[in-house]
């Protein structure tokens, strides 16, 4: 495939001389690998996967999300191809995860195995979503920053989250958001680190990803995995613009409205501990469903919630007002790109998470 070199900044009008391009250039670490994601996935073609079946489940995950450039964009490469019932069930999947991904259980996986999907392709297909659920808010984000108004809703509210009291093994499951540290256990098979080769233990071990089952798992694809780890470095572990903390911050807010407890409590740990304000990140996790999540909260942790909680609900809603607001709490172009690319990446680790299996209070803390 020919492809432009930056595909988001292509589909935003982001002139690199600007102000937003050289945001972008400064992070050029995840711009690079969320670049290097989309050609990872639709490079690939396998009968894990086809590719035309990539494109066509791609344009219609970005048209659930709002995102029509985006859409556009697939649909164009999308040629006649077979839709079985293979596909369906793929199709089926995709809607769940773009549209109601806390509504995600270990039923959804077996039907995608009854129909003859490989856990490779389970994995890669929930990789797909995820990242067009990314795609589409960071493109909408990248608008948002170069001027562009979109449709917009005044506040974005806390999400809905699992209240069963057992996981599917049995363990101690989770029924309100909390910092403690938990464990999560997939419902598809990890690999086995003993059946990578050599070099992929390698990559696995740099990237302290050998001891999870979780990142065994995505590592399924890991050419995929490895893209993805990189982007979420470059997102969250660069300097200047916004503040650890605030990137922390961010990624619980977006666990918040999806209802991913799991996240939540990895992330809010964080911005905790960043921040030295548990109290504050505690009450962002005691918002009940359907409140809203600023409430409460000092100006400008109110400012970055507002708009991180409407950039993640579907399809996003933020406004011109609200990257305003942020400017007047002083917030550069480099610091909101920051808070835009922090709440777009956890649209994309949230839908794994939730989709691919679920956490636990591990014994010790029962």
């Amino acid at each position: 495939m020919t492809q432009p070199v930056d595909l988001l900044a292509a589909l935003a009008d982001i002139d690199p001389a600007s102000e937003l391009g050289q945001a972008r250039i400064e992070r050029h670490a995840a711009t690079q690998h969320a670049q290097g994601s989309y050609e990872v996935l639709f490079s690939e073609d396998d009968n894990d996967l086809p590719q035309q079946w990539r494109f066509a489940l791609a344009a219609q995950v970005a048209a659930w999300h709002g995102a029509t450039r985006l859409q556009a964009h697939y649909q164009q490469q999308v040629n006649d191809a077979t839709h079985d019932a293979r596909f369906a069930a793929g199709h089926a999947f995709a809607e769940l995860l773009s549209l109601h991904p806390v509504d995600a259980n270990p039923q959804h996986i077996q039907n995608l195995q009854s129909v003859g999907w490989t856990a490779r392709g389970i994995v890669t297909l929930a990789q797909l979503v995820a990242f067009v659920s990314f795609q589409s808010r960071l493109l909408a984000g990248l608008r948002l920053l170069n001027g562009e108004q979109t449709a917009t809703q005044p506040h974005a509210v806390a999400g809905k989250w699992h209240d069963a009291p057992l996981t599917l093994s049995g363990q101690t499951a989770l029924t309100a958001f909390t910092q403690q540290e938990l464990g999560w256990e997939p419902w598809l098979p990890a690999k086995p680190l003993s059946e990578f080769n050599a070099a992929e233990q390698a990559t696995l071990e740099k990237n302290g990803h050998s001891d999870s089952d979780y990142f065994r798992l995505l590592a399924r694809n890991l050419p995929l995995l490895e893209q993805r780890t990189l982007t979420d470095k470059g997102i969250f572990y660069t300097s200047g613009g916004l503040s650890r903390a605030e990137r922390e911050l961010a990624a619980t807010v977006v666990s918040k409205v999806n209802g991913c407890i799991f996240c939540a409590s990895v992330h809010a740990r964080k911005a905790s501990q960043l921040s030295k304000d548990e109290p504050a990140v505690q009450k962002l996790l005691n918002v009940a469903p359907g409140a809203e999540l600023a409430h409460g909260q000092s100006a400008r942790w109110a400012a970055i919630i507002d708009v991180v909680a409407t950039l993640s609900i579907t399809p996003a809603a933020t406004s011109l007002k609200q990257l305003q607001t942020l400017r007047d709490q002083g917030f550069s172009t480099l610091a909101l790109l920051d808070v835009i690319q922090s709440a777009a990446f956890f649209a994309w680790a949230n839908r794994l998470m939730l989709t691919l299996g679920e956490p636990f209070l591990p014994a010790q803390q029962g």
